[in-house]
């Protein structure tokens, strides 16, 4: 499996060039580290589905 730049996948849902990502349990925990250093966390959510599966998208204003 290659990996996964989480820093990427937050810049560009931010700057709106994708609408939301998906993080599976198996890189849930790589995952996290990125997302609690991440400047701007507070404008990203996550919605957690069956499965583990968790979507990340832009908080709606």
């Amino acid at each position: 499996m290659a990996d996964i730049d989480f820093k990427q996948e937050l810049d560009d849902l931010r700057a709106g060039k994708i609408k939301q990502f998906k993080i599976t349990p198996e890189n849930f925990q790589a995952f996290q580290r990125v997302y609690h250093a991440y400047p701007y966390r507070t404008q990203i959510e996550g919605q957690a589905h069956i499965g583990g599966k968790i979507i990340y998208h832009l908080r709606q204003h």
